[in-house]
């Protein structure tokens, strides 16, 4: 009798009759589930559930330019709906494991709205309270939406821009810094080092690593600063650039013109292989087009990044290329943006 029938032997119902085989002994697992504990080898944490975003390919915006493959980063993805969900996660599981997140403690942020968003979300789903310094200005959407997460909104002079709630922010925390937890995104090495563990490890393996170029707007500037770091660790040959505004005055809501800002401290110059400047217009002309031309709602700085990745591509005449951009979000925190109607 081979192994296979003997085990069959041992579980069929013996004198003929059609009783099933006695049910196993209770396991410790099964117990637990008698005494109405909780399984946690199932499903998700909100936290855990960030990052593994996909590649989507942009042949559509590429049709006159043969060898290059131009992929975008879909980080509408992420539970909180943008790329910010990655540094933000980050920086809340480090501020939990040195004790600086504790009990009693208030989130303390400055943001322009998505890593505020995450923030937010982030703190009614693990019980923190959370409160935002934001300009004034920002998209209607991100306001609903930080309203319906029950986050603390302290709005800033929009003539101001980001550095007006990073000011705020800053005073808050030296005023009260028991209690504060001062998350300082654009200061916190747990916002890059996101993007050097997550965003470059995936664009690797999921290009094979076949990657050539790697392209992202700067706002605190951890995107780039994190996967530019680690993609050059795997590949030196990695061109990677660095997008911002072409004007302190600028409509790329997240994205900062280095020039006349608050430069973060966790921001590397040296690091970008080229720099260029984005305008306003080209990108929301490129967010149209893109929802039109290839069926992706995008927002104002994923338009912005596909537009310098044009131009990077378009340098490279006959050259093959596969470039990798970063898609912050998607077009749905700008609705009522009017350049939706705009030709």
């Amino acid at each position: 009798m081979t192994q296979s029938s003997a085990k069959m032997a041992q579980n069929a119902p013996s004198n003929g009759s059609e009783e099933p085989a006695a049910k196993p002994a209770s396991t410790n697992l099964d117990l637990h589930n008698q005494r109405g504990l909780v399984r946690t080898d199932l499903g998700l944490s909100l936290l855990d559930s960030i990052g593994n975003t996909p590649l989507l390919r942009l042949d559509r915006v590429t049709e006159d330019l043969p060898g290059v493959t131009l992929l975008g980063k879909a980080e509408w993805y992420n539970p909180g709906g943008s790329v910010k969900d990655r540094a933000a996660g980050n920086i809340v599981r480090e501020g939990r494991c040195r004790g600086q997140l504790s009990s009693g403690k208030i989130l303390l942020d400055a943001t322009s709205g998505n890593t505020g968003i995450a923030y937010a979300m982030l703190g009614a789903a693990e019980g923190f309270p959370v409160t935002l310094c934001m300009p004034e200005n920002v998209s209607h959407e991100r306001k609903q939406i930080l309203h319906g997460y029950g986050a603390n909104v302290l709005y800033t002079d929009p003539g101001d821009g980001s550095d007006g709630a990073i000011r705020l922010a800053r005073e808050l925390a030296a005023k009260h810094p028991d209690k504060y937890f001062y998350a300082d995104q654009y200061s916190n090495d747990a916002n890059w080092q996101a993007h050097y563990q997550g965003t470059a490890n995936e664009i690797w393996q999921q290009t094979q690593g076949s990657v050539t170029h790697f392209i992202a707007m700067l706002g605190t500037s951890g995107t780039f600063v994190g996967t530019t770091r680690r993609l050059k660790e795997l590949n030196p040959k990695i061109r990677c650039i660095s997008l911002q505004p072409d004007s302190a005055f600028h409509g790329i809501e997240g994205a900062k013109h280095m020039p006349s800002a608050i430069v973060p401290k966790i921001y590397d110059a040296r690091l970008a292989d080229q720099n260029l400047e984005i305008a306003t217009e080209d990108a929301y002309a490129m967010a149209r087009r893109l929802s039109r031309e290839a069926g992706l709602l995008v927002g104002i700085s994923a338009a912005a990044a596909v537009v310098g990745s044009l131009k990077i591509a378009q340098q490279l005449a006959l050259k093959q290329a596969v470039i990798v951009t970063i898609l912050a979000d998607s077009g749905d925190k700008y609705l009522s943006e009017r350049f939706w109607t705009e030709e």
